[in-house]
């Protein structure tokens, strides 16, 4: 019959509790605990015990003497609400096999870091979520301190990568700050992920790219089919590196590039139209996004025969194509037909971009063929934009680029959250 009792725990003194709790293993152990609650700290004295021998961090020679000892000092995860710090003298052996005098590596933290391993985990799953300012305030700590965890374990998990799966490709830019400062994004497009950043929008980029899919465990030669925008610079670099793969214009930025011919009509009319001012972004939305408001307006203005109004019926009949035709050869007998309406359509941006079209008329079929999109490009670019809005621009591109492949790259070997469990895993998925 139970009691109701506790079971019985054997007593244990705060230093072996807490070398237990800090997952200490021989010969390492928590010799003292200092709790200072005016300074809103506790300190763990970590010791070893005398003539404890280690292992050669050279060469691996094992049970070598000690030579000296280094103090040094970490920062660990908060105790309850109090910064909680590890502090140890380090020791540096002299080894007989090969003659130097090396350092030991703590098991707690990696070398040349002031931060515990679980710690560094934290930081990680914080930035995720978190700007590194932000980060940096709650732990009290420099941004240059995070940026340094932050570069290391992205670094670490991007070499561990696996691309040799890899076949379709996205390629698109972001902003990396004001002015002409971009970065070039290349996504797997069948496992959505960003595989590769770097600065710049020239056709090098694929190159770089390229070297960094081989270095992965990727080939070149499997990528077959390359979604991109319509820069000439991207092209030549694709044609360049990758002439085996399909370039494939996709929806997404043909309709951009004709929102931009309809908007360029607009700004020529509206001088001798007044009445088209406050009218920009209903000729670029689609209709399903219209407000109430947008709608009533489009009804009044499409009754006036506006040039505008011209060029937005040619650009909605190219998104009807892509939205109806269900092949290539489909698509080609709707886009001729389209063409020849756009290049008489007596409007000069409407023309040059049926121009465009033109140009890349069997990248934009391709489009058919392959059923590649751009969106999840898009959508990915989109977390990026947001994080850096959020942080209100980075310092440097090399900056940008981390944060990239924190929140858009799928990193399948950054460290766990430290309070990660069971649990909370299902409640993820």
């Amino acid at each position: 019959m139970s009691t109701g009792q506790p079971p019985e725990v054997a007593a244990v003194d705060s230093a072996s509790l807490f070398t237990v709790a800090l997952g200490l293993q021989t010969p390492w152990e928590v010799r003292e605990v200092a709790f200072d609650p005016k300074a809103g700290r506790i300190d763990f004295a970590v010791g070893f015990a005398r003539g404890t021998r280690f292992i050669c961090p050279h060469c691996g020679a094992e049970h070598q003497p000690v030579h000296d000892t280094q103090a040094r000092e970490w920062r660990h995860l908060n105790f309850f609400q109090f910064q909680a710090y590890i502090q140890a003298k380090v020791p540096r052996v002299r080894c007989g096999a090969c003659g130097k005098t090396t350092q030991v590596e703590v098991p707690w933290a990696r070398p040349g870091t002031g931060f515990t391993q679980l710690m560094e985990a934290l930081i990680v799953a914080l930035c995720r979520a978190m700007t590194v300012r932000q980060v940096a305030q709650l732990l009290g700590v420099s941004d240059m301190r995070v940026w340094r965890v932050l570069d290391h374990y992205v670094e670490q998990a991007r070499a561990q990568e696996d691309f040799s799966g890899v076949t379709a490709v996205g390629l698109d830019e972001t902003a990396a700050r004001r002015g002409h400062h971009y970065i070039s994004l290349f996504h797997d497009l069948e496992a959505p992920r960003l595989l590769f950043a770097t600065e710049g929008r020239k056709a090098e980029v694929v190159a770089q790219f390229a070297d960094d899919l081989e270095a992965h465990g990727g080939c070149a030669e499997n990528i077959r089919d390359v979604c991109i925008d319509m820069s000439g610079s991207y092209r030549s670099g694709v044609e360049e590196q990758l002439p085996w793969a399909n370039i494939t214009f996709d929806e997404f930025h043909v309709i951009q590039l004709a929102n931009q011919a309809v908007d360029a009509v607009r700004r020529a009319e509206v001088k001798s139209t007044p009445v088209l001012k406050r009218s920009r972004y209903i000729w670029l939305k689609d209709q399903q996004d219209w407000s109430r408001r947008q709608l009533r307006q489009y009804v009044d203005l499409r009754r006036l025969n506006l040039k505008t109004h011209r060029a937005y019926r040619i650009k909605e009949s190219l998104r009807e194509i892509f939205r109806l035709a269900n092949s290539r050869e489909e698509a080609e007998a709707l886009l001729t037909r389209w063409y020849s309406w756009a290049r008489r359509c007596r409007l000069a941006p409407m023309k040059d971009f049926a121009k465009t079209v033109k140009t890349h008329w069997d990248g934009i079929l391709n489009a058919f063929d392959s059923k590649l999109t751009n969106g999840r490009v898009e959508a990915a670019n989109g977390l990026i934009q947001a994080a850096k809005a959020k942080a209100r621009g980075y310092g440097t591109v090399r900056h940008l680029i981390t944060i990239a492949y924190l929140v858009a790259g799928k990193l399948t070997h950054l460290p766990a959250c430290p309070f990660a469990n069971k649990q909370c895993a299902k409640a993820s998925t």
